[in-house]
């Protein structure tokens, strides 16, 4: 993915060049040859209109508008983050049957945390992947809004606590990338980078064997702990993580309270408002007139014609 975008790019940027480059060339042409002191150059004050002139100006940045345009229309929908994949690489489709391995990042103050939900472990400033398997990575942020880039892998994709984003990647070539924050959020924002390491199959199953044998275990206090603003944090396994905690992470339910997801289920239980309980319209105030002007005895009849209402003016 990072391939095609960077192409995207360079195309786009090729495109542009193609009425940049003639539009200065001629700016600096003209100025020389029309100068004042070159006598040589054809003077014409009369001069105004020129219609193949006018068909080439107006033409050729329409048509490279047009390719522009249907460029970008088609790479947007193709490279879409929440788009699963379709393909490995511009050669090869996904193997049918694939299942993309699940990555749920977490932006911490000031740090990463990875949780591979099918593995059942966890790290923090360090993620692995095989090459050629499709990435499935779910994004949120525990307090300050970030944004989660392997430059390498995709574009930049923002972390904000209470929501979640999606990015559908894959890694095509062993090696170890860099990723970071594309995103101020503080003063240890410029130390919030970690090491994305693309591996073998063999590789990467041993690095799960090695996590899962001397990592720690992920508990929710221990990530009360970590969700902690610190700066330079250093890399860290962990064996097992505590059920259910990235949904507490993006319910923001960690440490205890209704989680958002059960406050929104709760609201749509409750159906719309319906204002016209409430207020007299022209609909529900039948005989209304006799009851605000009733006899001086006949005060209570006015309460039980007005009821609940209130009148709007």
């Amino acid at each position: 993915m990072a391939v095609r975008q960077r192409d995207l790019i360079i195309i786009a940027t090729c495109l542009m060049m193609l009425i940049i480059v003639p539009v200065i060339t001629m700016t600096l042409v003209f100025a020389f040859r029309y100068r004042e002191t070159n006598k040589e150059a054809t003077y014409n004050p009369d001069w105004d209109h020129s219609t193949t002139l006018e068909l080439g100006i107006w033409a050729a940045p329409l048509l490279i508008i047009i390719a522009l345009g249907a460029v970008t229309w088609v790479s947007t929908h193709q490279l879409d983050p929440y788009r699963p994949l379709t393909h490995i690489d511009e050669r090869r489709p996904v193997p049918p049957g694939t299942q993309p391995l699940t990555v749920e990042v977490v932006a911490l103050d000031w740090k990463w945390l990875f949780l591979y939900p099918d593995l059942g472990i966890a790290t923090v400033n360090e993620l692995a992947a095989p090459v050629d398997q499709p990435i499935r990575f779910k994004i949120t942020a525990s307090a300050v809004m970030n944004s989660f880039f392997i430059p390498a892998l995709a574009g930049q994709v923002y972390a904000m606590p209470g929501m979640e984003t999606k990015l559908h990647a894959v890694i095509n070539h062993a090696g170890v990338y860099d990723g970071f924050s594309a995103n101020y959020s503080g003063a240890g924002f410029s130390h919030m980078r970690f090491k994305f390491h693309g591996m073998s199959n063999e590789d990467f199953a041993r690095w799960v064997a090695k996590t899962k044998a001397d990592g720690t275990q992920l508990s929710r206090d221990k990530y009360v702990n970590l969700a902690k603003p610190s700066e330079s944090e250093p890399v860290q396994h962990f064996a097992s993580v505590a059920p259910g905690l990235y949904d507490a992470i993006l319910n923001r339910c960690v440490e205890g309270g209704t989680c958002r997801a059960d406050v929104m289920a709760l609201d749509a239980t409750r159906g719309k408002f319906d204002p016209s309980a409430y207020v007299c319209t022209a609909s529900n105030t039948t005989g209304l007139d006799a009851a605000l002007n009733p006899p001086a005895a006949a005060g209570d009849a006015v309460a039980d014609a007005l009821g609940n209402r209130r009148l709007v003016r």
